[in-house]
């Protein structure tokens, strides 16, 4: 039975000191652990998620087996934010499991009864387990973050008609195009002109042409560069998780998920329109770490990204509209692990800057990669 939600001047606002996260770290252990015990992927991220997220370190090789009822009454004092925010951190820790074992879904649904948590992905999970990809993108779509889409409210992005579906492509709007193309004239340094830069380099098409990606994915690229990430997969990775962390509404999770779908395990095929999977970015070295931040940075945020007016925004310098948002700084740890922004090496695939070459070779213009260099081409 779930253990009732405290009344609000009884609810613990505070953030969790180190015995709590304690008993979080053997919550979520218990409940992801296949029964030959944590894979390294899971190891390694759940270290990282807990530092970043609490500031207190968490060994789960040395984490005691907890019921799912100790959990609930152990956090008894705490809302439905805090224990979905929790069981969030399970999922993420059980979606990257290949196979996923069926009694690992079962076990996280069974600590989320207990901590009166009802989450969608919940379901998705248990798709997977059971082996029906298609019936869990049902239910993605069904209990993620695009589930109440509304044609009417989407002036943020735009776009000349309603669209009628989220991830829906805009390839015959030339207002919008006109829109993106004029940020070229906005100041140096500014957000818009950085994003004109931005799709220059990397050979990307404006949204409301053939070719471009539907513009409610497009909204992510200002925060690529807002955020500073590049737009190699593994910086993907931490985008979403940044802003699937920020949106309020718990259902923003599955913006993360569907990442995870996407470029870890391979659960999801295609998706957002525009995205393939593949699999295997976050099991590379330093991205435990690197998505940990992100997520944290997104916690501190607090913001749906993806329903920003960023055009409102174009003409400001980059870092005022960081600090407007509320983007602190990527931490030490996530920069010694790799993450780079949009202008430096690494922050661009060798086949973005190749793609950005031959547009530009084809309008008859000289290239400039405005700083961005792949990795193995830090002469561009």
């Amino acid at each position: 039975m779930a253990v009732p939600f405290p009344e609000p001047h009884e609810t613990k606002l505070v953030p969790p000191d180190e015995a709590e996260v304690g008993l979080l770290g053997r919550g979520v252990c218990t409940a992801v652990a296949p029964d030959g015990g944590l894979t390294p992927l899971q190891r390694v991220l759940i270290r990282a998620l807990f530092d970043s997220m609490t500031g207190f370190p968490v060994d789960p090789d040395a984490m005691a087996p907890i019921t799912a009822e100790e959990l609930a009454l152990a956090l008894r004092d705490r809302n439905e934010q805090f224990r979905a925010r929790i069981v969030q951190v399970m999922l993420l820790c059980e979606l990257i499991l290949v196979p996923l074992p069926p009694e690992v879904s079962s076990r996280v649904e069974a600590f989320a009864a207990e901590l009166g948590v009802d989450d969608g992905l919940l379901r998705v999970a248990r798709r997977y387990a059971e082996g029906s990809l298609g019936l869990a993108l049902i239910d993605f779509n069904r209990n993620g973050y695009t589930a109440d889409w509304d044609p009417g409210a989407t002036d943020h992005l735009h776009t000349s008609q309603a669209l009628a579906e989220a991830w829906e492509m805009a390839p015959d709007d030339p207002a919008l195009a006109s829109r993106w193309a004029a940020l070229e004239q906005c100041p140096d340094g500014s957000l818009g002109r950085r994003i004109w830069e931005f799709y220059r380099a990397r050979g990307f098409t404006f949204p409301g042409l053939p070719g471009s990606a539907p513009p409610l994915l497009a909204q992510h690229d200002w925060v690529h560069i807002v955020a500073d990430y590049g737009t190699t997969v593994e910086s993907e990775l931490e985008v979403f998780g940044l802003i699937g962390r920020a949106i309020p509404d718990p259902r923003g999770f599955s913006l993360l998920a569907m990442v995870i779908g996407l470029f870890e395990t391979g659960y999801v095929h295609a998706a957002a329109g525009l995205f393939e999977y593949d699999r295997g970015h976050l099991s590379q070295e330093g991205m435990a770490v690197r998505l940990a931040d992100a997520m944290r940075r997104g916690a501190l945020c607090g913001r749906d990204l993806l329903a920003m007016d960023w055009f409102a925004r174009a003409d400001r310098p980059v870092e005022e509209v960081r600090a407007e948002l509320g983007i602190v700084d990527k931490s030490a740890a996530a920069v010694a692990a790799g993450s780079v922004g949009p202008w430096e090496p690494g922050g661009i695939s060798p086949y973005q800057l190749g793609a950005g070459r031959e547009r530009a070779a084809a309008e008859a213009r000289p290239y400039d990669s405005y700083g961005a260099a792949a990795a193995d081409d830090a002469s561009a």
